[in-house]
């Protein structure tokens, strides 16, 4: 599935099924929530939390797709298109940090 397809899809199930969108303060609010589920998930798989018993049944691969959700409902209510954003701002990457981080020496792998 492309980014446009996804963002399409999105759109064709809340005119099915989700009635309207919600508002774009309510989805950037859910954004951030999801984000925040995503960081507790990382902070007890591979920081130095434990996982609390009601962090168990977690799974970090549907949150990540809770938060390309979001962010799709957000960029369909606004009018983004999300593979021409994508695209721009990969050109602005590249151009932009071309060398960058191949010249950071705190990238380099220590052992090698």
């Amino acid at each position: 599935m492309t980014i446009k397809e996804a963002q399409t899809a999105v759109d064709e199930w809340i005119k099915t099924y989700g009635v309207r969108y919600f508002s774009e303060l309510t989805n950037m609010a859910l954004l951030t929530e999801e984000v925040g589920e995503l960081a507790r998930i990382i902070a007890r798989t591979y920081g130095d939390q434990s996982f609390k018993e009601s962090d168990k049944n977690r799974n970090m691969a549907d949150e990540m797709a809770d938060i390309l959700w979001v962010l799709l409902c957000l960029a369909n209510q606004t009018g983004v298109d999300l593979t021409e954003a994508f695209n721009k701002n990969m050109e602005k990457k590249t151009s932009r940090d071309r060398e960058r981080h191949i010249h950071n020496d705190k990238l380099r792998d220590p052992i090698a």
